[in-house]
């Protein structure tokens, strides 16, 4: 394989963009309310609580929103395009872990949610793998360049 150090970590890049979005995403549903809740499938009962000022949502939706911020600096660190993170290696395998393993999870956890729609559990869930084996693809990548302290 060749020695690819010093190219860019396209993998890693991407996963940090399309992370990002996401978290923007989630932010627009606490700043805009119900009808984003309801845009983006998160069900009747998500948009209903946040229309009337209920704290659930907007304590969900920040938690989901920090995460994904926190997993799009691990991308541009293990990418090298910031400060490398502490443990780096960990953290681009957890990520990559967890998504996937959401990506994969909806068949198992749709009934505990039944208020989202197929619609969302099939575009959230390809979109976890979608991620899932971008970050997968990236950390192969840059794993030689990711020695442990």
């Amino acid at each position: 394989m060749p020695d690819t150090s010093d190219s860019p970590n396209r993998f890693l890049i991407l996963a940090a963009i399309l992370t990002f979005i996401a978290a923007l995403l989630h932010l627009g549903c606490i700043i805009f309310g119900g009808d984003w809740y309801r845009f983006l499938g998160a069900g009747e009962q998500m948009a209903v609580m946040s229309e009337q000022g209920h704290w659930y949502p907007a304590a969900i939706t920040s938690v989901i929103f920090i995460i994904l911020m926190i997993w799009v600096f691990y991308a541009l660190s293990g990418a090298r395009l910031i400060f490398r993170l502490p443990l780096l290696r960990l953290g681009l395998v957890t990520i990559s872990s967890i998504l996937v393993l959401r990506g994969l999870a909806f068949f198992f956890i749709t009934s505990s949610f039944p208020d989202n729609s197929l619609t969302f559990w099939l575009v959230s869930s390809g979109i976890c793998l979608g991620l899932g084996l971008l970050y997968i693809l990236g950390t192969r990548q840059a794993w030689a360049g990711l020695k442990p302290y």
